[in-house]
């Protein structure tokens, strides 16, 4: 299985930065609290000083949306989301302890963050324009199609795993109690996104190494290297 951005992506964004995480051996009785007070506590005080908004990383995804033709305060990334979430309420709700550092970590650096259980993607995944013919099941069990030239998530099987880019994530491939196998993908669009991107894949694979005794594997895309290769796995 491999995980890459188109080259139509790269050449319309090419200030993306990418981090790409893949580990297995994930459980859902692993205790993270301590990890989400921290990553949730820095969210908080830097959303004391202002509203996500404002913020750089969230701005820079909002041009991005712009160009894409999606109302950036109608469609936002996951992490403004979040963000505005966490604002309003206080707290984000707990779904799985990998779910939850994901997302208490894009809250702390403001930077969509998937996490996706690879049992349920179909071959390789791109992130591509949808040509029309995919299918996305909403978190709500919904069928939809996206639109052709829509940013998507796209395996081989014709699964739109994320619609409006990292603005909606797909029910299909939604980490469950039974995950075992995880692919976990960090966008960021902000200047000087690449040490951020950086430290969140190292944030992510020490809680796997400290909390499920699981090693994980990283990297940093580009455009020159755009692949990421999961491997095969035996016996």
């Amino acid at each position: 299985m491999r995980f890459r951005h188109s080259p139509e992506i790269w050449s319309a964004f090419p200030e993306l930065t990418c981090g790409v995480l893949h580990a297995t051996g994930v459980t859902p009785d692993v205790d993270v609290t301590p990890r989400l007070a921290g990553y949730l506590g820095t969210a908080r005080d830097r959303l004391a000083a202002g509203p996500e908004g404002g913020f750089p990383e969230i701005q820079a995804w909002r041009r991005a949306f712009t160009r894409m033709g999606c109302p950036p305060t109608r469609y936002r990334c996951a992490a403004e989301s979040l963000l505005r979430r966490l604002r309003r309420d206080g707290d984000l709700p707990r779904l799985h302890p990998l779910v939850d550092l994901g997302n208490a970590l894009s809250t702390r650096y403001a930077v969509p963050v998937a996490v996706l259980d690879l049992a349920r993607i179909d071959g390789d995944l791109t992130v591509r324009p949808a040509d029309g013919t995919e299918h996305y099941l909403g978190l709500g069990g919904e069928s939809e199609r996206p639109a052709p030239g829509e940013v998507i998530f796209a395996d081989q099987g014709g699964h739109a795993h994320a619609r409006r880019w990292c603005h909606r994530q797909s029910g299909a491939s939604a980490v469950r109690d039974d995950t075992a196998e995880v692919l976990v993908v960090v966008e960021a669009m902000h200047e000087g996104a690449a040490p951020t991107v950086r430290r969140m894949l190292d944030d992510l694979a020490a809680a796997l190494d400290e909390q499920w005794r699981v090693p994980a594997r990283t990297a940093l895309l580009t455009a020159d290297s755009p692949e990421f290769a999961v491997p095969v796995r035996t016996g």
